[in-house]
């Protein structure tokens, strides 16, 4: 593997206790402040010494993508709401009423979207904490002490993770509920180990949760979902137990598993980094395998230029370049969303610019409740426009290739936004609906009472 550099800097996190202190030495405006305080009451803010002294660029704020990114901002609550936590958080005798307030708010921001505690399996009728199966072949694993990460996307789809609320937290204190599920479902040869992010913990905490895989033999290929080699590269190329983690993936590989490092870039800025370039080569050294993927999202990445420098950022470093998703109606889905037809027009103009070996990349998709859909294009004919969709995977495998389409609609951003044409199969629209069994849960409720449900 490649030598570490000398100097290792050690992590320090900020959060909302540290408003005052960012702000005095990096020059935040009084108003931003204040807002980055207020909207932090309901959702999470965390980031490093790393992100801020190497990822943000100062002189842009507010309108820098990578603050939009990591800094919550005027927009991503309603109006109302804003004002409500500015006068409830301005009396020390109202703590009660903004605790209620900040409850009701996050209620409303669909803290579980796309069916995520349906995919939650049980076995003698006891659900299995921290385990998510909702394709056939994978299951998702929440190690309990990676449920944190060294910096929150403001966009994150798993906001509700970090809000300190068990209820609704995907969580599970160690690996043997895990291996007991895959001891009886032998179909599963994929784990996906996420979080949070599983690279915040220790190598030997890792271990600890990656060793037992080792022992299933219809598990091949073990997938860690990490934002660390943007956020905290120095986990692989400076941290105490960087060359530790290391030999960890040399030990997965040399048993003969796939091991994919699923590493989320959002922008190129994050790759243009020594830290981060050393960090992704030393990951490839040990030979596991790194995909990229991001969601497409207004305010940070919504141009295809920035796309298509993302995507040969990737394969320079000798990356894959896998996703680009729609973002999830959660959260502050509303500042982030991009039109379908727009994340279409973005897609295909940066896809044309990539030489083939990027090409590898898939959007726009949707995980969306009966799985993942991509738009392949707009179909125009005598009957009018459509979008052109398919079921790259599904709850039901029987729907996963399958091509449907459904009526353009300009301002639509995500699944349930759309008309299906009524042509469509009667077992991809029911799914679509939310009226057929999945595969690991019972009949759901449909997407739109699922993103207004509390």
């Amino acid at each position: 593997m490649p030598a570490a550099p000398a100097e290792p800097a050690r992590f320090r996190a900020f959060g909302p206790r540290h408003i005052d202190e960012i702000a005095a030495r990096h020059g935040l405006p009084d108003d931003i402040r204040e807002t980055v305080r207020r909207i932090s009451l309901v959702l999470p803010f965390r980031v490093n010494s790393y992100v801020l002294s190497h990822l943000i660029d100062w002189d842009r704020v507010p309108d820098d993508p990578m603050f939009q990114l990591t800094f919550p901002q005027r927009g991503m609550l309603a109006g109302s709401d804003e004002d409500q936590l500015a006068k409830l958080s301005a009396d020390p005798a109202d703590k009660l009423l903004l605790r209620e307030a900040v409850q009701e708010i996050r209620g409303r921001l669909n803290p579980h979207p796309s069916g995520q505690q349906l995919n939650v399996p049980s076995r003698d009728g006891v659900q299995l904490p921290g385990l998510q199966h909702k394709y056939r072949e994978t299951v998702l694993y929440f190690p309990g002490q990676g449920q944190t990460c060294h910096a929150y996307c403001t966009y994150c789809f798993r906001w509700a993770q970090f809000i300190g609320d068990a209820d609704l937290r995907f969580a599970a204190p160690d690996p043997r509920g895990l291996i007991d599920y895959l001891g009886a479902h032998p179909e599963v040869h994929d784990v996906l180990v996420t979080g949070g992010d599983p690279m915040v913990m220790s190598t030997e905490r890792l271990r600890s949760h990656l060793e037992p895989l080792l022992g299933v033999d219809s598990v091949r290929t073990i997938r860690i979902g990490t934002k660390s080699v943007a956020y905290w590269p120095q986990r692989y190329v400076t941290d105490p137990d960087a060359d530790d983690v290391l030999r960890l993936f040399e030990q997965v590989v040399a048993s003969g598993r796939q091991l994919a490092v699923m590493a989320h870039f959002s922008h190129p800025r994050e790759l243009e980094t020594d830290l981060a370039q050393r960090a992704v080569a030393r990951i490839r050294a040990t030979g596991a395998v790194v995909y990229c993927q991001a969601p497409l999202i207004a305010h940070v990445n919504d141009d295809a230029r920035v796309w298509s420098e993302l995507w040969r950022a990737e394969l320079a470093a000798g990356a894959v370049p896998y996703y680009l998703f729609v973002e999830r109606d959660t959260g502050p889905y509303d500042y982030f969303k991009v039109p379908l037809a727009r994340a279409v027009e973005i897609f295909t103009e940066a896809y044309r610019t990539l030489p083939g070996l990027a090409r590898t990349v898939r959007g726009p998709v949707m995980s969306a409740t009966p799985g993942k859909v991509v738009v392949d294009g707009v179909e125009e004919t005598p009957e009018g426009s459509y979008f052109q969709l398919r079921m790259l995977q599904a709850r039901t495998p029987a729907l996963v290739g399958r091509p449907f389409r459904a009526r353009y609609a300009a301002d639509a951003a995500w699944l349930d936004d759309l008309e299906l044409d009524p042509a469509t199969p009667a077992d991809i629209a029911a799914a679509v609906s939310g009226a057929a069994p999945s595969a690991t849960g019972p009949a759901r409720s449909g997407a739109r009472t699922e993103r207004n449900a509390t």
